[in-house]
């Protein structure tokens, strides 16, 4: 996917933006994770889903297999800036927090994973055009997407982050990450439960262990 540059009949790619808001969706398209980058959105998302220096995966906070669907918000008109430009960096933040805010009230837990929430600006910008893609192929999504897979792996990924904050002296939002986890893991058991209690019924027979 391609988008003109302003000022220029050039395009470029969406990934090539330096400046823009990225969200991770997991196999229930629910959001679980928003980010911002002004170092290029596709390095960005690289670091995190191969776990190269990003504190959100060290922490356990986000867990690359989880991710099914990427959406970002590129910013082109922020093109050329430097990194530490201050009039670039209030537009990235107002617009990630508007984003989350966005998301989160979207998602069916009213939450997401971030272990901060983005500080509230003091204006508001344009929600830009967004990007949406899936980026795992049918072969793997046949794989994670089980329930049963899906369960371990975020029962392991709720452990490792317990141990964590048994570990260290935390702030209240990877707490608050905790219990969003712990909320998620519930309401995937019990689909699952549910959806071979059910399949039981019709065949009539008992629930498979």
């Amino acid at each position: 996917m391609e988008v003109e540059v302003p000022g220029s009949k050039a395009k470029k790619k969406v990934g090539n933006f330096q400046f823009g808001i990225y969200a991770f969706f997991d196999y229930d398209k629910e959001p679980i994770y928003v980010g911002q980058t002004n170092e290029q959105i596709r390095t960005r998302i690289r670091r995190h889903l191969t776990n190269q220096r990003t504190d959100a995966v060290a922490m356990n906070v986000l867990d690359p297999f989880e991710v099914y669907q990427i959406e970002v918000w590129p910013l082109p008109e922020l093109e050329g800036k430097d990194s530490k430009d201050a009039a670039a960096k209030k537009i990235l933040n107002a617009l990630e927090y508007q984003i989350f805010v966005k998301l989160r009230e979207e998602s069916s837990f009213k939450a997401v994973l971030n272990e901060k929430e983005p500080g509230k600006p003091d204006f508001e910008v344009e929600i830009p055009h967004s990007y949406k893609g899936i980026v795992v192929s049918d072969e793997v999504f046949a794989i994670r997407n089980h329930p049963d897979v899906r369960i371990a792996r975020r029962a392991s990924t709720l452990s490792r982050l317990a141990q964590i904050i048994s570990e260290r002296q935390v702030q209240r939002g990877l707490r608050n990450t905790l219990l969003t986890q712990a909320t998620r893991l519930r309401a995937l058991t019990e689909r699952r439960l549910r959806g071979l209690e059910e399949k039981a019924k019709k065949q009539g027979a008992e629930p498979e262990e």
